[in-house]
């Protein structure tokens, strides 16, 4: 029987049968101060937790900690005490004797009941359209080449909660700028506000209150696509202005960046976020009847229009090219034809790439390196001198780099060596730079192949390998028609068997010429 149930049947002895306390004590076998606790109340009180002094984490002990933690809050957050370090200073300090998990639990209960109140927050409601939110995280992926750590821009719609995830190697101003473009593309219209972080990218300086210097970059990607921005306060208070985003970040990490994807490039992770934005379309938002994309579809015709044209995201700079057909961007040097050499060229710098450009004409595209002090060159654009100092193939850096990318099948190696030993030095390295020429008129894969195949026959030079790779160009050959002779076929003979019936075509008699005083008969 439980006490609830004898308070149940002492309740009845006395308030139906109407027995005395004294009778239902001695009936019940209880003590009289029960049957009054039953009689006052249906439910048996709440028993109060004994009350003793600690005789290890005395009275001192504790008041030693609470001015610890106390001055923990002037002190920088990653300096502050742990419950191990607690440990080892009342040991070393003050020759404590008990165990360390005695002082974590004492400092999780002072934690709780901190001075300082909890904050609390008031529950928002956003309309069709009205803000999105804007975040940056980062994950791990593990690319062909090793693993990196990959930067993440989300964009989300706090009305419906659709996302959008954009995935780049750095957070630069250009990467921040065409992952909006992107982001207003995907969703097909503007949302009325966003929010952010104080991100250095769109902020210079923080003033007083909500007032913020941005930067021109910024607010002409603001005037263009004619969105009003507002920024959360700086420091961890300011998370909380945008828990949407900040929330959906370790949903969208958990579900579909583990495990650490494999992707072959950035271009087939972002494609790969893409899909996963619109699979999360089928999901229901905790406290929602209807699902992200249904939502969807009431915001999507609230936002703004898209301008006729995309904001331009490249940044426009003038480099010099100097003597090794270089030109140098953001510490980091890229290679351009060599006739180009002491010119000046124009660069279009982008998050991923850079385009540069020879009045008005595009001569180089690279990809845009992450570090400081990388080279990237590409060896097409130094044939024309290296047939002029053909000596210098061997060891080019470019050559080097093709090999390390994969531009430069192993074949080729082959190739090489097989023209020079053929050749010579000097004119078997001229026979390879014409087969790399090659490569600006025909598909990679054809003279690749053609390759391949003057190998197998045996050999080759650079002649024998053009004429592969145009025969690969021109397709198979076309197949023999047979003709129907007709009326010819009586004019057909049998093959002689012997040639004495051309004997009768000779002259019956000889003819004597006559020419210059000399005579010969025919």
């Amino acid at each position: 029987m439980t006490k609830v149930e004898l308070f149940e049947l002492i309740r009845r002895d006395h308030y139906i049968e109407g027995y005395s306390i004294r009778h239902i004590a001695r009936q019940r076998q209880v003590h009289r101060r029960m049957v009054r606790q039953a009689l006052a109340a249906a439910l048996p009180p709440q028993r109060k937790a004994p009350v003793r002094e600690p005789w290890v984490l005395t009275r001192a002990l504790r008041q030693i900690i609470d001015r610890w933690l106390v001055a923990d809050r002037e002190a920088p957050p990653k300096q502050r005490h742990t419950a191990t370090r607690v440990y080892q200073r009342l040991v070393s300090e003050h020759g404590y004797t008990g165990a360390a998990v005695t002082v974590r639990l004492y400092m999780s209960q002072q934690r709780r009941r901190s001075d300082l109140p909890a904050e609390a927050f008031v529950p928002q409601h956003y309309g069709p359209g009205q803000e999105a939110q804007v975040d940056w995280y980062e994950a791990t992926v593990e690319f062909p080449a090793g693993r990196r750590t990959v930067q993440f821009f989300v964009m989300r719609a706090c009305f419906s909660g659709r996302e959008f995830h954009w995935a780049c190697w750095r957070q630069t101003q250009q990467a921040f700028l065409e992952a909006h473009v992107a982001a207003f593309t995907y969703f097909g219209g503007v949302f009325a506000r966003l929010r952010y972080d104080n991100l250095g990218l769109a902020v210079k300086k923080i003033l007083r209150g909500r007032r913020r210097q941005e930067t021109e970059r910024f607010i002409a990607l603001r005037s263009h696509y004619l969105f009003a921005a507002d920024f959360c306060r700086p420091g961890l208070a300011g998370a909380h202005e945008k828990g949407g985003v900040e929330g959906t970040v370790g949903r969208f990490r958990r579900n579909h960046l583990v495990p650490v994807p494999v992707i072959a490039d950035l271009a087939v992770l972002n494609d790969s976020l893409r899909s996963a934005c619109e699979a999360d379309g089928e999901r229901r938002i905790t406290g929602r009847d209807s699902s992200v994309a249904m939502d969807w579809t009431q915001e999507q015709v609230a936002l703004r229009p898209l301008p006729a044209t995309p904001f331009s995201t490249a940044e426009v700079l003038t480099c010099r090219v100097d003597s090794s057909s270089r030109i140098r961007v953001r510490t980091n040097h890229y290679s351009v034809p060599v006739a180009l050499v002491d010119q000046a060229v124009e660069v279009q710098l982008h998050a991923q790439q850079l385009e540069v450009f020879h009045r008005g004409r595009r001569v180089a595209t690279h990809e845009r390196l992450s570090g400081r002090f990388g080279e990237r060159l590409v060896l097409d654009h130094y044939l024309e001198l290296l047939q002029v100092k053909p000596g210098a193939l061997a060891n080019a850096r470019a050559l080097h780099q093709a090999r390390e990318s994969g531009q430069w099948p192993p074949g080729y190696d082959r190739l090489f060596e097989g023209l020079k030993q053929r050749y010579g030095d000097t004119e078997g390295t001229r026979q390879m730079l014409q087969v790399l020429l090659l490569h600006r008129d025909h598909d990679a894969a054809a003279v690749h192949q053609a390759v391949a195949q003057a190998l197998d026959l045996g050999g080759g030079d650079a002649g024998a390998i053009a004429v592969l790779v145009r025969q690969q160009g021109a397709g198979p050959a076309p197949p023999a028609v047979v003709a129907d002779l007709g009326a010819l076929a009586r004019y057909g003979q049998t093959c002689p068997e012997g040639l004495h019936i051309y004997d009768g075509l000779r002259p019956s008699q000889a003819v004597e010429v006559t020419h210059g005083g000399a005579s010969a008969r025919a």
